[in-house]
């Protein structure tokens, strides 16, 4: 009974801090990309990523843009940027793309180079949250690659297990990469917060079996280089 009683319990929207005033998601699509500095120089690659929001606040932009830097990882000094909350004829419709690719060819290309960029649907059957994280200090960020064809299985194993308590948000990759490829946020006000986590096992065991390689990340948000986050609360 108890076991039936976990697993209806993962299938349930909980309600976690949200912003104040934040309005609902308009769809489920998010857009996840990596870039790094070149060499090394993050002092200029940062200035430019700065004068690129700059950019996009003057043109209008309503979209809100998170920034981390990984801060321990594999990709450690990464920036991560994302947008959360889309529906999908959002992207079709983004701020003046033509002058978006311009600005970012000179502020943020001369200093930097993409490592990824991939556009994800938020599964809420098996997360915990709106889809919009929370704008924590830090964020757990857990990448799973499968096996072709396994992508299903791997839901349901979710869907059967007890969801981490607080806000835990799952990101499957629609398009940018190998797939199927997962990723999941959790978002925390402390580094410590995120390091009591760390005798949890990654996944539950009926799911750990299907993943062929799982990354996890400790980010950092960085107001500075980000647009239209509000401040934690």
């Amino acid at each position: 009974m108890t076991n039936r009683l976990l697993a209806i319990a993962a299938l349930v929207p909980v309600l976690v801090r949200a912003a104040p005033d934040a309005p609902a998601p308009a769809g489920p699509y998010a857009r996840i990309a990596f870039l790094r500095a070149r060499d090394g120089n993050t002092v200029d690659f940062e200035a430019g990523y700065v004068r690129h929001l700059e950019w996009h606040r003057r043109a209008g932009d309503a979209w809100a843009w998170y920034g981390w830097t990984i801060s321990h990882g594999d990709r450690q000094r990464s920036l991560v940027y994302a947008t959360f909350g889309h529906a999908a004829g959002d992207f079709d419709s983004a701020v003046s793309p033509a002058e978006d690719e311009s600005d970012t060819s000179i502020n943020v290309l001369a200093h930097s180079e993409f490592t990824g960029s991939g556009l994800y649907e938020f599964l809420p059957a098996i997360s915990r949250g709106t889809g919009v994280p929370a704008p924590a200090a830090r964020a757990e960020m857990l990448t799973v690659e499968l096996a072709p064809g396994t992508g299903a299985a791997f839901e349901a194993a979710l869907a059967r297990s007890a969801a981490p308590p607080g806000e835990t948000l799952w990101f499957r990759m629609a398009a940018g990469g190998s797939v199927p490829r997962y990723v999941r946020l959790r978002p925390a006000d402390t580094l410590a917060a995120l390091l009591a986590r760390s005798g949890e096992p990654a996944l539950p065991e009926p799911a750990a079996r299907l993943a062929a390689r799982t990354t996890v990340e400790i980010l950092t948000l960085r107001p500075t280089l980000s647009l239209g986050v509000p401040p934690a609360p």
